[in-house]
């Protein structure tokens, strides 16, 4: 039995990962315990990218106006050979997309981290509990709590937490992974990178932007992070050590391309590291209270900049479904299971890209390699190819329980989000809406659609061309001059969408829609016939 005050969910891990799950789950009002092994966040740089979709994600955290003073929007990318003459290049010109962020930000992740920590302390509802690790992990079963017994380092003090649900976010050598009893999927493809991160008080004389070095010799990467700092990831060739490119004479060697007339003793080298990079999923993401999520749950090579990005969707799939389950596995254990039944397909698809883009680029040899470049340089220059290449990368969601409909509409895909003025202060939809679903309508609402809109407690968005009304669960009702909500409808071919928690669209429905669909039966507080259950 849980005692009063054990957390009703545990979260293993503080990284981006868990902090983001606690800080979402206290916003629905669900209360967490994280734990984590080490005092402070990390010191040195790791993921250095950010997409639009998912700084929307810490929009809905609160640390989004926070981040952009953190980070950099990418301008874009260069696809060079390796005396790095452009092969392909793609600029953003606008910043902001269809998220209403830039599409891409290049930051820090000690300072991500920070602004998490930061906003997580606000919340009564999440506590941290920093060194200390987990000793000992029972998953409990069906009829009783998980419980984790914990050890505080410094002290050597053990207490042990009940916990309803488990969360593993406790990267590549989980814990609770071995304890879910999942193993990793290996999708075939291993290479050692070195990782090289500076800081130089001089500007150097780059392109404000990503180069993609498309060479077998020495394939790489570069980015300008920030104002006064630089990353660099070189692939490791066969025979060489990581002690040798370290080296002075061999680091200046690697970054003399970018760094012109700037000797190489102004250079502070924050951090290089030796990594490989992998392409693994895990064959299971849960075993009854236990859920894996971030590194925990699938590796990716960087070439497409997804890692961390892919934890932070984990966070923003799992959490409102463990509010809207009221934290209880067992009771609704497939509305839970959606979890991975979304998430698995559409992590091991970005995977494989990341492969597929990271061959293109930088595999093959000689005659391959010649004939690659080419067709770099030829194709990547088509109008087509440049739209394909500067659109986020995420794919949509595939059918499933919580996502239905024709993938001709937009189901399984993110509700955009305009700006809005209301009282001369521009504000984003997401914001207005509130954290729970949402129904955007282009009609007067129905009694179904009344009703609908109740069952689900969703803010009523109705999309008109003279102005778009939005009606909030208390009540509170805004009227904003916007085309954009109105436009994406039509163009969906549809007059009313149902937009989860998350901001996919779970289904759309036609005008003269009178009751509720079955495929709502798997929500709480529905029936499996898809009829709002009565509370007794």
């Amino acid at each position: 039995m849980t005692a009063p005050d054990d957390p009703p969910v545990l979260i293993v891990g503080a990284g981006p990962t868990g902090l983001t799950c606690a800080i979402l789950l206290a916003r629905y009002g669900v209360r967490s315990l994280v734990v984590e092994r080490h005092p402070g966040p990390y010191p040195l740089p790791r993921a250095v990218h950010l997409d639009d979709e998912v700084l929307r994600i810490l929009q809905r955290v609160g640390v989004a106006d926070a981040f952009t003073g953190i980070s950099r929007p990418i301008r874009g990318m260069r696809l060079v050979d390796g005396n790095l003459r452009v092969l392909a290049e793609f600029r953003r010109d606008r910043m902001a997309a269809e998220h209403g962020w830039p599409q891409a930000s290049l930051f820090d992740q000690p300072d991500l981290e920070r602004l998490l920590r930061e906003e997580l302390a606000r919340h009564p509802l999440a506590e941290l509990r920093s060194e200390t690790e987990v000793e000992h992990l029972d998953p409990g079963d069906a009829s009783r709590p998980a419980l984790v017994r914990l050890r505080h380092l410094p002290t050597g003090r053990t207490d042990t937490v009940s916990a309803q649900v488990v969360l593993g976010c406790d990267g590549a050598n989980s814990l609770v992974r071995r304890s879910v009893g999942a193993t990793m999927r290996d999708l075939r493809f291993e290479e050692r990178w070195l990782v090289v991160d500076v800081r130089c008080a001089r500007e150097l004389d780059v392109w404000d932007g990503v180069d993609q070095v498309c060479d077998p010799r020495r394939a790489a990467t570069f980015m300008r992070v920030g104002p006064e700092r630089y990353r660099w990831e070189f692939r490791v060739n066969p025979g060489e050590t990581a002690e040798e490119l370290t080296a002075p004479e061999g680091m200046a060697r690697l970054l003399s391309s970018w760094t012109g007339d700037v000797p190489f003793d102004e250079l502070h080298v924050i951090r290089s590291a030796s990594y490989v990079f992998k392409a693994r999923v895990a064959d299971r993401w849960r075993a009854g209270r236990l859920f894996l999520l971030g590194d925990a749950a699938h590796l990716t090579p960087p070439f497409i900049g997804q890692g961390m990005c892919a934890g932070l969707r984990d966070a923003a799939n799992l959490s409102w479904k463990l509010a809207a389950a009221q934290t209880d596995p067992v009771r609704h254990d497939r509305f839970l299971d959606t979890y991975e039944s979304e998430r698995k397909p559409h992590v091991t698809r970005m995977i494989r890209l990341a492969v597929t883009t990271g061959w293109a680029m930088t595999g093959g040899q000689d005659g391959a390699a010649a004939l690659r470049r080419f067709l770099l340089s030829r194709v990547m220059r088509l109008p087509p190819a440049k739209a394909a290449m500067l659109r986020g990368v995420s794919p949509r969601l595939r059918r499933g329980p919580l996502v239905a409909g024709s993938f001709r509409g937009p189901a399984g895909t993110f509700l955009p989000q305009p700006a809005l003025t209301v009282d001369g202060v521009e504000r984003r939809l997401d914001d207005l809406i509130g954290p729970g679903f949402a129904i955007v309508t282009r009609h007067a609402a129905s009694p179904f659609l009344t009703g609908l809109t109740a069952a689900l407690n969703a803010a009523l968005v109705h999309a008109g061309t003279d102005g778009t009304r939005i009606e909030l669960p208390g009540g509170e009702r805004l009227t904003v001059q916007e085309p954009v909500l109105a436009a994406w409808l039509d163009r969906a071919g549809t007059s009313t969408a149902v937009v989860r928690p998350d901001r996919t669209v779970l289904t759309t429905l036609p005008r003269t829609a009178s009751r509720l669909p079955a495929r709502f039966g798997l929500l709480p507080g529905f029936s499996p016939s898809g009829e709002l259950r009565r509370s007794s």
